[in-house]
């Protein structure tokens, strides 16, 4: 029972209760299907390796159906590992099988009637990451502001950061606007949680309007110590959207109000001091700081008082309709012909499962032959748990799995050797045990620590014996196998598919520009779309940046163009803040005209980019300005404002990096036609 409960909690993956219900009713349908196989297969060493060859390459690629998927099928993967050694006779499969499924039926039931207790708990820890992931995000932004700090290494701490904060908002999203629970039930604490979320999105697109020329500002203001200031105001804020973290993850309120109001305003003295002090220096640039400091201000405290509100009616009245959020959020596609059509060598699902398929044969050949001891499952669970579809993931899994069983080994061995008191060993395996589930999805390394001594406790009150020296071994020969399989075996290099990515990220941005675009010229943009144009460029981004990194860990003869893509992402980073700023200007200060120079730069900036775009076969996004467009009408104006002119100077910077982007796109993707003209 204990082994059924241990397979299905691998699929109670926080997401909507009824994901999670289906996928694990599925999960335990998989279990005992794969329980009987295997208990009847195990019967005959050759009936064992053709099923443990068929069951790897189809329960991993289930991959192609998502995360959730992808976890089902590592349950059934699970079980069949743990069946292997199992010494149950023909006529109790049967019944050893249905005390697995009972194990896993009852943990099922044990996690919805949790989730029925506290339906808000999961959700409120996400989002309670997802702020905390943007107060780092704002000190990365700070440091911009100091001359001492290097410019380039920043932007790769925020590169990777920006991966941290829009993978836990994916996960916000999906746990709020896929339950009818948080969307339609009329209580307090959903529709807090929900105007949380949506508040603060806001406000990581206003933290990443923050975004200026900074060796330019540096050069001009480094001497005046006004840069200090907005970085010392910035951390503040940091610190006190860290604060709104742990009300939220702590489920409790701060009566402390957030009051920057007057270092702003004594910020906005020091900027206008400047002014009079050298009439020469133009602060423009600081004044529009200033306007994006005021808005996360206002953000911060539009927060704080949602969560301290007691009175919900007015929430209630201000949330969006529900029909909306859905469109936040993404929706996986279950066809049955999908699985089939990933059957080639384009696909890495496909590449992947063949992998896992064949490493599996070679790690139960091995195990069989030459593993000491009597828990040979060991290798084979250790490839399971390492092997992933990219190269740089298995790396990182393989050398996490094999510090935390060494070190969590010699924890096993001090304890085994020096604490003979049972009831002392008892209380240790009972903490390590909730060690390890506690840290599975935070730190695997640390996890795996308190999985290893906790295992070896519990082999010895099972009087299997010592078993620390067959548990290290086993693992260095699976982490072997996985390692040396994931190089030469139907390897997946991220340059391979990074063309893909990039196109992806160019398309956002140019849905995103025309968006903006239109608005200036007067068309009806609503507020949702500018949203989810906005989240849409947000997501592809990351996706990007983590691709990059992965390649980062990958052998150097792989990393094809590394300092090319390295460029391209800084640059659509650059690109997708100054955007952020114009998009932010025109939602809140209803800019809705523009001159037929800023026309222009608008119109040579998505033909750039759609040009770039059309080379890696991406989509290619038209921007019609329209016959009755009140760009058309608008005469050049004689005496610009200071608004407009920063304007056309952030269009003109725009129109600087979309031209960057495209010769950076062209080094990366070698046109067959350049390659060709060389030669000649």
């Amino acid at each position: 029972m204990s082994l059924g409960a241990l397979c299905i909690c691998t699929i109670d993956t926080p997401g909507p209760v009824l994901h999670k219900r289906n996928a694990m009713a599925i999960g335990n349908l998989f279990l005992l299907i794969v329980a009987i196989t295997t208990g009847f297969a195990r019967l005959n060493i050759f009936t064992l390796g053709l099923e443990i060859t068929f069951f790897s390459f189809l329960f991993s690629m289930f991959t192609v159906y998502g995360n959730r998927a992808a976890s089902v099928g590592t349950s059934a993967l699970m079980v069949m590992i743990f069946m292997m050694d199992k010494e149950a006779k023909p006529g109790h499969v049967l019944e050893l099988s249905a005390t697995i499924l009972g194990g896993g039926l009852w943990y099922m039931l044990f996690s919805l009637v949790f989730f029925g207790i506290r339906p808000y708990r999961a959700a409120q820890q996400t989002l309670g990451e997802n702020i905390s992931d943007i107060a780092t995000f704002l000190r990365i932004k700070a440091d911009f502001y100091l001359p001492e700090k290097d410019i380039d290494e920043n932007y790769r701490k925020l590169v990777s950061q920006q991966i941290k904060v829009s993978q836990h908002q994916d996960a916000v999203r999906e746990m709020l606007f896929k339950s009818r629970l948080m969307v339609k039930e009329s209580t307090n604490a959903s529709r807090i949680l929900v105007l949380i979320f949506v508040d603060l999105v806001d406000m990581f697109e206003q933290i990443m309007a923050t975004h200026y020329d900074y060796g330019y500002i540096r050069e001009k203001f480094k001497d005046s110590g006004i840069l200090n200031e907005i970085a010392d105001l910035l951390q503040d804020m940091a610190d006190e959207v860290d604060n709104i973290a742990f009300m939220v993850l702590s489920n409790t309120r701060n009566k402390f109000k957030p009051d920057f109001d007057t270092s702003l305003e004594q910020l906005k003295s020091r900027i206008d001091s400047l002014r009079e002090h050298d009439k020469g220096t133009s602060n423009l640039v600081l004044k529009k700081i200033l306007i994006n400091l005021r808005d996360l201000n206002n953000r911060i405290k539009g927060i704080h008082n949602y969560y301290n509100s007691r009175s919900s009616k007015q929430l209630l009245e201000t949330t969006t309709d529900s029909d909306e959020y859905s469109k936040f959020v993404s929706h996986q596609d279950y066809a049955f012909h999908i699985f089939f059509d990933n059957f080639s060598f384009s696909s890495a699902a496909f590449k992947h499962a063949l992998r896992v398929s064949l490493v599996c044969l070679i790690g139960f050949i091995i195990a069989k032959n030459f593993a000491i001891g009597h828990h040979s499952y060991w290798v084979l669970l250790t490839i399971i748990v390492i092997l992933k579809p990219g190269f740089s993931l298995s790396k990182q899994r393989n050398y996490q799995r094999l510090i935390g069983t060494i070190c969590g080994g010699i924890i096993g061995i001090v304890i085994l050797k020096f604490i003979p008191d049972k009831d002392v060993q008892f209380i240790l395996l009972v903490a390590l045990m909730l060690g390890t589930y506690s840290f599975l999805r935070l730190n695997y390394v640390v996890a795996v620590i308190f999985m290893t001594p906790y295992v070896l406790i519990l082999f010895k009150f099972l009087g299997v014996g010592f078993v620390v020296e067959e548990r290290i071994v086993d693992t260095i020969i699976g982490s072997t196998i996985a390692f040396i399989a994931s190089y030469l075996i139907f390897p997946s290099w991220e340059f391979e598919q990074i063309q893909e990515s990039l196109a992806d990220v160019i398309t956002a941005n140019v849905n995103y520009l025309v968006t903006i675009a239109e608005g200036m010229i007067g068309k009806e943009v609503g507020t949702i779309d500018y949203k989810l144009a906005r989240k849409d460029v947000f997501v592809k981004s990351a996706n990007l940046s983590a691709a990059f990194e992965r390649m980062t860990s990958e052998p150097k003869s792989k990393q094809k163009k590394i300092k090319e893509v390295h460029k391209f992402v800084v640059l659509n980073h650059i690109l997708t803040s100054y955007l952020a700023t114009i998009a932010s200007a025109i939602t809140t200060r209803s800019v809705h005209n523009t001159s037929p120079e800023n026309l222009k730069l608008l119109k040579r900036s998505v033909a750039v980019l759609n040009d770039s775009n059309k080379k890696m076969n991406g989509e290619v996004i038209e921007f019609n300005t329209g016959k009755n467009s009140t760009a058309n009408e608008v005469a050049p104006v004689a005496t610009p404002t200071p608004d407009s002119v920063l304007l056309k100077e952030q269009l003109e910077f725009i129109n600087k990096i979309s031209t960057d982007i495209a010769k950076v796109t062209e080094n990366i993707i070698e046109p067959k036609s350049l390659n060709l003209s060389v030669q000649f």
